[in-house]
């Protein structure tokens, strides 16, 4: 007996759906909220994860992974470009009004914003939405965001130049 990847129900024979672009074992049941999978019948065992060890993926695997690695550097995303809240932006806050010499109450006041905002903010329990923030730095002629991110520590990697789990992780019991 099987179990249903989707509901956990025991089944006796799954059935192999497409849900969401993902495929799916499952029982009769659910089988009717995605589209059967027809089953390639090839000489050797079909697994649902590819490891690579055949001599298909491994060829597959290798000029997909030559394409994309072959630039030696990272894609460019958007986040790349994003500036980041400084983690110190609670101390940075309550220094800056304290040695202007204003109460939470008295800077909620000015910014238009309840005092329990600055509150949230001062004890770093709540991190300050984009008006907020522009709000802060003007007032109190503070900075509370850094550059977008670096990932320059992280180019070591595969000889591809692509990262691996390996490269990132890091055991507990070494």
């Amino acid at each position: 007996m099987v179990q249903c990847e989707m509901c956990g129900a025991e089944t006796s024979s799954p059935t192999t759906v497409e849900i969401e672009g993902a495929e799916l074992d499952v029982c009769d049941d659910c089988a009717d909220f995605g589209t059967e999978v027809e089953q390639q019948s090839t000489g050797e065992p079909s697994t649902k994860y590819s490891t690579g060890s055949s001599s298909d993926g491994s060829a597959g695997s290798s000029s997909a992974g030559g394409s994309s690695g072959s630039s030696g550097a990272r894609r460019h995303d958007m986040f790349d470009d994003m500036e980041e809240v400084v983690q110190d932006y609670d101390e940075r806050i309550r220094t800056a009004r304290e040695s202007a010499g204003l109460s939470q109450k008295e800077l909620a006041q000015e910014l238009n914003e309840k005092a329990s905002l600055i509150r949230k903010l001062e004890r770093g329990a709540s991190l300050p939405s984009d008006s907020v923030q522009s709000k802060l730095e003007r007032k109190l002629d503070i900075t509370l965001t850094e550059g977008g991110v670096s990932d320059t520590e992280w180019e070591g990697g595969a000889s591809t130049g692509e990262y691996t789990l390996g490269d990132v992780v890091q055991r507990k019991d070494s």
